[in-house]
């Protein structure tokens, strides 16, 4: 009876892993042939090697670091019988050579990814892909033209509840930071317009660092005009002009660039992350023109307290607003139904973990790469659950961490000749932001790596995952 309920456990245990896998770690180990094509035929090596490119395409426009993506494509191709392949993955190309042996001339591909929209759901939907091509042994044809409709398909909703996630996002920001129900209208409306006007300014063609810049300016407005004619309502504006600046942080490539430098591909990681410093120079730059002209005019430029607080109070509405930030920031880039809950988790455990942390006396920066663990743990675990991959969780988990408010306060120190401290509040918000990319490479990398209870080994449930990419 015993030898019936383990060899019972060990099925069960096979197929919920199989099925809870996330893609990523399914394809570090690329499988044998499961769908070998004749390596003579060059129209279909053609097609095998389209179809792993685009795919790589998709995960690497979406901020996958290089990794990642290599693993994917290599994955793809090694399907197909592809074994000997080399994928060369940079900033914003990627590079397919395959040998097919020494009578036949080596055949390669290459491509340059073109930069869209976020959009959760289609990187959602190509890793589902990937599950199928492995599961069904689609034909690469099949395979093609699936991934077609996948890529050309348009958003899963309306622009509109688009602009309504970004807006709901900076709201729930302002209630994080103690602003208030007045600021949190305030900033939602703010966001609204800054969404909307760059959305115009994306269709002419505008460069994203001049949109940046726009975004900064519309944010700094609303704070002045209260801070001149409606002082008297004993608002903080500053708290909108931090908002909006998480709001424009929250779709940049953090994440990847610093994972991508943690894992050797510094040609990629130094071309991400000078693409992150440029379009936060952007918002700076919208931001302080905007209060300068305010000076000149004689209008008021909101102040901002410079000391951080440590406190719990309104910890249910914080955790409230943080659960609202994430799943805000979910639903802004078409992130699936199923994914939005998860994600709303996460950034729940990030704004509890880094609170408990802060209030134990450590600093921003250390409280921020706890949180960040957790919730690349988080992502890694919950994505399983939702069948969504990993990034998407872990990104909108550490939104409601971005340091919108400590960019302000470097910006108003600079402004009012205090330079050090202004120099301080900047690196300090870089420093937030390389712990909350790097905590979640990591915790990421503890969820692959997690083994399972010591009561499974009990039971004699036999240990078949052994790889670093095999979840336990």
């Amino acid at each position: 009876m015993r030898e019936r309920w383990r060899r019972l456990l060990n099925g069960v245990t096979d197929r919920l892993v199989a099925e809870r896998r996330a893609t990523v770690d399914a394809v570090v180990e690329a499988p044998a042939p499961l769908q070998p094509i004749d390596l003579t035929d060059d129209a279909k090596v053609t097609q095998v090697l389209d179809l792993a490119e685009r795919v790589g395409e998709v995960v690497l426009d979406a901020g996958t670091a290089v990794t990642d993506t290599s693993a994917q494509i290599e994955f793809i191709a090694s399907t197909y019988g592809l074994s000997n392949i080399a994928i060369d993955v940079t900033y914003n190309s990627i590079r397919i050579s395959v040998d097919r042996g020494p009578s036949l001339p080596p055949a390669s591909t290459m491509s340059v990814v073109n930069y869209r929209s976020l959009d959760f759901t289609r990187l959602a939907a190509v890793d589902r892909l990937t599950r199928r091509i492995r599961r069904e042994l689609l034909p690469p044809e099949v395979a093609l033209a699936a991934l077609d409709e996948i890529t050309s398909a348009p958003h899963p909703y309306n622009r509109w509840w688009s602009t309504f996630g970004w807006a709901l996002m900076a709201a729930a920001v302002a209630l994080l930071l103690n602003g208030g129900l007045l600021i949190a209208l305030i900033s939602f409306a703010t966001t609204t317009a800054i969404d909307r006007a760059n959305r115009r300014l994306n269709r002419r063609g505008l460069p994203f660092f001049f949109q940046h810049m726009v975004g900064g300016a519309i944010a700094a407005i609303p704070a002045v005009l209260i801070s001149t004619f409606a002082s008297q309502l004993k608002l903080d504006p500053a708290l909108i002009i931090a908002a909006g600046i998480a709001v424009l942080l929250a779709g940049l490539q953090l994440v990847g660039a610093v994972e991508d430098a943690i894992t050797g591909a510094p040609i990629t990681a130094s071309a991400r992350i000078l693409e992150v410093v440029m379009m936060t120079t952007g918002i700076i730059a919208g931001i302080i023109l905007t209060l300068r002209i305010s000076e000149q005019l004689n209008f008021t430029v909101p102040t901002v307290n410079m000391t951080p607080s440590r406190d719990l109070e309104n910890l249910p509405l914080k955790l409230l607003a943080g659960a609202i930030t994430s799943l805000a920031f979910a639903l802004a880039c078409y992130a699936e139904r199923r994914a939005l809950a998860a994600a709303a988790f996460s950034g729940t455990a990030a704004i509890a973990v880094y609170l408990m942390v802060q209030h134990a006396g450590f600093g921003p920066v250390v409280s921020s790469g706890v949180a960040a663990v957790v919730v690349g743990l988080a992502g890694g675990l919950l994505a399983r659950r939702a069948l969504t991959p990993p990034l998407v969780v872990a990104v909108a988990g550490i939104t409601p961490l971005l340091p919108g408010l400590k960019v302000y306060r470097g910006l108003y120190a600079l402004l009012n000749s205090e330079t050090l401290i202004g120099f301080n509040q900047l690196f300090s918000a870089g420093a937030v932001g390389c712990a909350l990319a790097a905590g979640v490479t990591l915790g990421e990398w503890i969820a692959r790596d997690l083994r399972r209870p010591a009561i499974m080994e009990r039971f004699g449930i036999r240990n078949k995952f052994s790889g670093w990419g095999d979840i336990r």
